[in-house]
């Protein structure tokens, strides 16, 4: 509502709620709440994870390749 520019009486109205339940939800969960905040250190906190799970994920595929390439040096080697 707040990003999209539309009045709390309209959108009380398409909610079929009154606009002072509409300010009440508001104050609780708004931009401006402890709740909002608390969300947006979750939401960092899962992006750093995910950044650090990509990071780690190719350090395993490159681990991988080369396993699978030092494996195929060590079989050329013991043909000889």
């Amino acid at each position: 509502m707040t990003e999209k520019g539309h009045s709390v009486a309209s959108v009380a109205e398409r909610l079929d709620i009154s606009t002072n339940s509409l300010y009440i939800w508001l104050k609780r969960y708004g931009s401006n709440s402890e709740h909002y905040q608390e969300l947006s250190e979750q939401e960092k906190r899962i992006k750093a994870l995910e950044k650090e799970l990509k990071r780690t994920q190719q350090e395993r595929d490159l681990l991988k390749e080369a396993a699978v390439y030092f494996a195929g040096e060590s079989k050329k080697s013991t043909r000889s």
